[in-house]
């Protein structure tokens, strides 16, 4: 089965923002950055979907699975594989 679509609201002066990255790049996960920085748009989309209003802001699929440490939680957990590339 294909990985899972990841969405990253981030900022470029996010520290959580670039080790999110950092993570996703190291396992080699492919994700789709969205900076909301001067966008207020974008962030307000962030907020409507995340109920939250500090970056990072992960989605993996449809599910909201918070912010940086949150992701670093479940790669510490041996969750996050899951997640990404979902068994048939």
């Amino acid at each position: 089965m294909a990985q899972a679509t990841i969405t990253l609201y981030e900022s470029n002066l996010c520290g959580y923002c670039r080790a999110a990255k950092n993570l996703f790049n190291a396992k080699g996960y492919e994700y789709t950055s969205i900076v909301v920085d001067g966008q207020p748009e974008l962030r307000a989309e962030m907020e409507a979907k995340a109920g939250r209003h500090t970056v990072p802001q992960i989605f993996i699929g449809d599910e909201h699975v918070g912010g940086y440490d949150d992701v670093a939680a479940l790669e510490r957990n041996g969750e996050l594989d899951a997640l990404v590339n979902p068994a048939d």
